[in-house]
């Protein structure tokens, strides 16, 4: 008897009755699964080891990467993931790449690009709290290269989206009108406001275009997923102070700790230092020289600046290895962005689909527009004492970006090499 049949209503088969050409598909299916997964590991570290300039600077280059140079998701997409971090507590910088990862490769997407993202930084603030001092890094004329280039990454990404989002005036009005409250009051609630009230106006305001390409992007994670992260989060969030009345154990209150300053802080960034500070001082954690300190290197290397923890957790004298408490405090700061992302995408889906939400992302798009505006404007400000010397690498760095489509990493390194050149004369 053959071991492989052919005929019409049958595939091939090997000698144990399974198909070959469904065993093959699935191989194929994990392999490209598995590519992928790899590939955006890749990508996220790159941009985890190249992304400076904090949190603002992160939303130019993460979309110059995933929208501008790989297509991963389209400009409407990614500005609607942008006002959704905005919405939830935590990094949204990190969350943004959590969303992407899991747009490109599932679930597991979201964990490599966070993985990515944040294990430069990491590792780097562990390092440093090993003995490493800080201040020797602050003010530096490389790092003045640095902040120039995040600033010609970020116009990019506003010329791109406000192009792509803002096409016409009723739109281009949203933008504007997004910036005037955004600089008389600098508060992440204006930031929210301002989203809530553009997806509001552009409902009643905005008319429907059928003639424009909507996009109908899904994010492939279902609501089960959704509803066991939120419900995992509530636990965490609710249950841990109550566990540490009865269990008195060093590691979980530093997770408590930072599980709870990730969970409660929105907008990220800078906002979350106050609350570390009150989380690590007061009680004898860290001294607040030590804070201080780590705080100057913590702005000095790239990625995620919710990576501090993983200074403040390696500075925790305990009897337990200390760069494990480096990695804890890193993991509960950022899990409860990764549950609430999960937790929100799937929901998402449905909301988007509608006719009338649509109108409402679309002022919501029109005012993200007008936040990164903002943003650029605030990161000028940090740069306007500069030397003319460094304004002209900060042009050279959006020209080549801009009209000749250079990747970050590579003006990045050009600009801290004569940025380190103008130091030495």
């Amino acid at each position: 008897m053959k071991n492989l049949l052919y005929n019409s209503h049958r595939q091939p088969r090997n000698h144990k009755g399974e198909s070959i050409i469904d065993n093959k598909s699935k191989w194929v299916g994990w392999w490209n699964r598995l590519g992928r997964l790899l590939e955006v590991f890749v990508v996220a570290t790159r941009l985890g080891l190249t992304s400076f300039g904090g949190p603002v600077a992160h939303l130019g280059y993460f979309h110059n990467e995933y929208v501008r140079r790989r297509k991963w998701l389209d400009t409407q997409t990614y500005s609607e993931i942008v006002a959704l971090a905005h919405f939830l507590p935590g990094p949204s910088s990190s969350q943004i790449g959590i969303a992407v990862g899991i747009t490109r490769a599932g679930l597991m997407g979201g964990v490599f690009a966070w993985l990515g993202f944040t294990l430069p930084s990491t590792a780097l603030l562990i390092f440093f709290a090993y003995g490493i001092n800080g201040e020797t890094v602050s003010g530096a004329s490389w790092l003045n290269g640095l902040q120039v280039v995040a600033v010609a990454v970020v116009a990019v990404a506003v010329l791109d989206m406000a192009k792509r989002l803002c096409p016409d005036r009723s739109r281009k009005t949203f933008a504007i009108a997004a910036v005037i409250p955004m600089l008389f009051i600098p508060h992440v609630i204006t930031q929210i406001l301002v989203i809530a009230a553009g997806g509001l106006l552009g409902l009643f305001l905005l008319k429907d275009r059928n003639s424009e390409t909507i996009s109908n992007h899904r994010f492939p994670i279902n609501r089960t997923v959704g509803l066991i992260s939120i419900m995992i989060f509530l636990t965490l969030l609710l249950g841990l102070p109550v566990i540490l009345q009865v269990i008195a154990h060093k590691p979980l209150e530093i997770f408590d700790s930072f599980f709870r300053s990730g969970s409660l802080v929105f907008g990220g960034g800078h906002v979350v230092l106050p609350l570390l500070e009150a989380e690590v001082v007061p009680n004898g954690w860290v001294s607040k020289e030590s804070f201080a300190t780590g705080y100057a290197v913590a702005q000095a290397v790239p990625g995620p600046l919710f990576t501090f923890s993983a200074y403040l957790g390696t500075a925790i004298s305990t009897p337990h290895p200390r760069w494990l408490l480096g990695l804890l405090a890193t993991f509960a700061i950022f899990l409860p962005s990764f549950l609430l992302v999960t937790a929100t995408l799937p929901f998402w889906n449905t909301v988007r689909s509608s006719k009338r939400c649509q109108k409402a992302l679309m002022g919501i798009n029109a005012v993200v527009v007008g936040l990164l505006i903002t943003a650029l404007y605030s990161l000028l400000v940090t740069i306007q004492d500069l030397q003319s010397h460094y304004f002209a690498i900060g042009f050279a760095s959006f020209s080549l970006l801009a009209f000749f489509k250079c990747p970050p990493w590579v003006v990045l390194i050009l600009a801290t090499l004569a940025s380190y050149g103008i130091g030495l004369l």
